[in-house]
């Protein structure tokens, strides 16, 4: 591998990877492991995992050690729910080894986080309406979940918005706070983290409320702690909130359209990373296929529009910033592609790198240094 030193299948620690979370099909086997080029963000194939079925979103475990994945179904076990799986990782290789499964308790999970000291996942399973905590064991099994919480409720899009969505669970970073991002609902629930336990215990206030319809997606804390934001699919719009990390507490800010003005086509919004430095943010749209980008203000933590960025590709349900914040990839899951973007570091806006990758289905990105 022509970007990792001391032989083909060695790494050392100025080794940057990326792991892919797939859709699987008979052309995919699931999780890819890729090597980054630090002078143009360009993907060197290192390896894959088998065995697990639709990982389609990825978690690492604070220690680099393991790697944990969602997996996208709506039976396992013969049951109306999903599954997660847990792998662990061979520094001096990158290959990953499947390690064991547990089921879901709802169906379809789609996003999983490991808590701050790497003893638990929790993950939100959309399909279900509902999120539950499971114990990472010593060598790196998953046990069964230690809480489950079913969502109930529902909103005014009654095509997508009958039942609850439970669409992400973030730890605040504290460790103290959870919050689920419901689409279903239009509600951010909110939840006091018991990290000796396991357990989530309803906060005061117990949620944050959407604009109806919004259809609340993924949700991210600034790097200051005093700042979160919400990007939501249905209506295609981000907002800011102030955040009181002693109440767990949401505060909105402000909300802007993650579309151009001027667009007038079918569009749903996906992801949503802020930059390392916290001076920009980012948000992915599927339909327009694009990145929107908006600098943050340090003190008010409003946003004001910088641009939007073509990913190249078709439906980028997710994207990646590197630890460095000097290149944003966009994974292009209907176009099979993962797309290099350089990051300006002034102005928050994205060149391309012409650095591209084929992979089926990519449909998350996380980032891994050794």
């Amino acid at each position: 591998l022509p970007s990792m030193s001391g032989g083909e299948n060695a790494t050392n620690a100025n080794d940057l990877f990326v792991f892919t979370g797939c859709y699987t099909t008979n052309k995919n086997e699931g999780i890819n492991v890729y090597c980054m080029d630090p002078a143009n963000g360009g993907l060197t194939f290192v390896s894959k995992a088998a065995g697990a079925a639709n990982p389609s979103y990825l978690a690492i475990d604070p220690q680099k050690r393991f790697l944990f994945a969602v997996n996208e179904m709506s039976r396992f076990e013969g049951k109306p729910q999903g599954a997660l799986s847990s792998f662990a990782i061979d520094p001096s290789t990158m290959k990953l080894t499947f390690l064991n499964q547990q089921p879901s308790g709802g169906s379809a999970p789609c996003y999983i986080t490991v808590d701050k000291t790497g003893k638990w996942v929790l993950i939100a399973n959309y399909g279900g309406g509902s999120v539950a905590v499971f114990p990472i064991q010593d060598d790196g099994k998953l046990g069964p979940a230690s809480d489950f919480v079913q969502h109930r409720g529902s909103s005014v899009n009654r095509q997508r918005q009958k039942e609850p969505h439970a669409h992400s669970i973030v730890l605040d970073p504290a460790n103290r706070f959870a919050f689920a991002a419901d689409l279903g609902m239009d509600k951010i629930m909110i939840y006091q983290f018991d990290g000796i336990d396991g357990k989530l215990k309803p906060n005061d206030p117990p949620y944050a409320e959407a604009n109806p319809g919004s259809g609340p997606r993924h949700f991210t804390f600034h790097p200051n702690g005093e700042f979160a934001f919400l990007i939501q699919e249905l209506q295609s719009t981000i907002t800011s909130f102030a955040y009181d990390g002693d109440m767990g507490a949401l505060e909105t800010i402000q909300t802007v359209s993650a579309l151009p003005k001027d667009f007038t086509g079918t569009s749903y919004s996906a992801d949503i990373h802020v930059s390392p430095s916290g001076k920009f943010i980012y948000g992915s749209n599927r339909g327009h296929d694009s990145i929107v980008i908006y600098a943050i203000g340090e003190k008010t933590g409003k946003l004001e529009y910088i641009g939007h960025e073509s990913t190249q590709g078709k439906t980028p349900r997710n994207f990646a910033i590197d630890p460095s914040g000097a290149f944003l990839l966009a994974a292009n899951q209907d176009s099979d592609s993962i797309v290099t973007f350089r990051i300006d570091e002034e102005t928050g806006k994205l060149h391309s790198t012409g650095a591209f990758a084929k992979t089926v289905k990519p449909v998350c990105l996380q980032f891994f240094r050794c």
